[in-house]
């Protein structure tokens, strides 16, 4: 069934997406805006392959991803945070430095092939009809990425440690009057982030194809940072904007096995068109909602 098979790319090629979109979120959230998420996810889907290779196991190779995607947004945490430069100069030059470095060290994975994660149909569910091929019938990175919006949402909005991680992106001197520093929390936001996004970069190689190319991100990555302004700084928005990418992408790919005469470089634009004009509908709600921390990003002031 069509419908069917697009709901469930969906979710399947919107998961990368939405993991590195939640760790983006969390680094908003304290105030620090990673344009080198691409470079994260680009750094955790060549890792994760690598390991995977070395060593066969896809576990493994996600959690050396993540570490990957981590050790990405360490140099854009010391750099912006520490050293007070300029966090979109930084993220700019951090997302082509993921690209050229990935290239380099990942020439020699692109003929490999891995045994990496399959889907996994969950008992009884997986019957369902339609639901069963939509909802349960995915890798183990997908339905662990699901769980994961909720928690996120109940970090955020319901412990200490999230009023704490708001607090860095909005009202720093209610951090220093609690006897906290802002810059250790922001710096644990971003590198929480980092690593989200290279497990994401992980379930494209790892998990989706079971290969690495030069540049498989394909700009993933700045759409993720797209889709934390889309969600207004929310989870569970921001999955659902990772899945309207994915859908996207999914219907492209439909598209083009139906035959039907639409132009494939058309349906290739068809995700960032998507995502273009999902900004442009929420552009006028968004500044009321956005972290003050992030006022300082545009406002010309250099670093974190």
């Amino acid at each position: 069934m069509i419908l069917s098979d697009i709901l469930a790319g969906a979710l399947r090629s919107g998961t990368s997406v939405m993991l590195a979109s939640q760790g983006e979120l969390l680094s908003e959230r304290a105030g620090v805006i990673n344009l080198g998420t691409e470079g994260s996810m680009l750094g955790g889907a060549m890792g994760g392959f690598a390991v995977t290779v070395w060593t066969g196991n896809p576990w493994l190779g996600t959690l050396a991803g993540g570490l990957c995607g981590l050790l990405v947004a360490a140099i854009h945490a010391y750099l912006v945070i520490v050293r007070k430069a300029n966090q979109l100069a930084t993220g700019l030059t951090l997302m082509f430095f993921g690209m050229g470095i990935t290239a380099f060290f990942g020439r020699s994975f692109v003929s490999e092939r891995i045994v990496g994660f399959n889907p996994v149909p969950i008992p009884w569910l997986s019957d369902i009809p339609f639901l069963g091929d939509v909802l349960f019938r995915h890798d183990p990175l997908t339905y662990l990425s699901i769980l994961l919006v909720p928690c996120l949402w109940f970090l955020l909005f319901r412990t200490r440690l999230g009023i704490m991680l708001r607090a860095a992106g909005e009202r720093e001197e209610v951090l220093f009057a609690s006897g906290i520093n802002p810059k250790l929390v922001r710096g644990a936001a971003v590198l929480a982030g980092g690593f989200l996004a290279g497990i994401g970069g992980v379930q494209l190689s790892v998990a989706y194809t079971h290969s690495w190319v030069e540049n498989m991100t394909q700009g993933r990555g700045v759409v993720a940072v797209a889709l934390v302004i889309f969600a207004s700084w929310k989870p569970a928005r921001a999955m659902l904007g990772a899945y309207l990418f994915g859908a996207a992408q999914a219907l492209q790919l439909t598209v083009q096995q139906q035959g039907l005469p639409i132009s494939p470089f058309f349906l290739f634009m068809l995700p960032y068109l998507l995502t273009i004009a999902a900004l442009l509908l929420v552009e006028r709600r968004r500044q009321s909602s956005t972290p003050e921390g992030l006022g300082r990003v545009f406002s010309g002031e250099a670093g974190g």
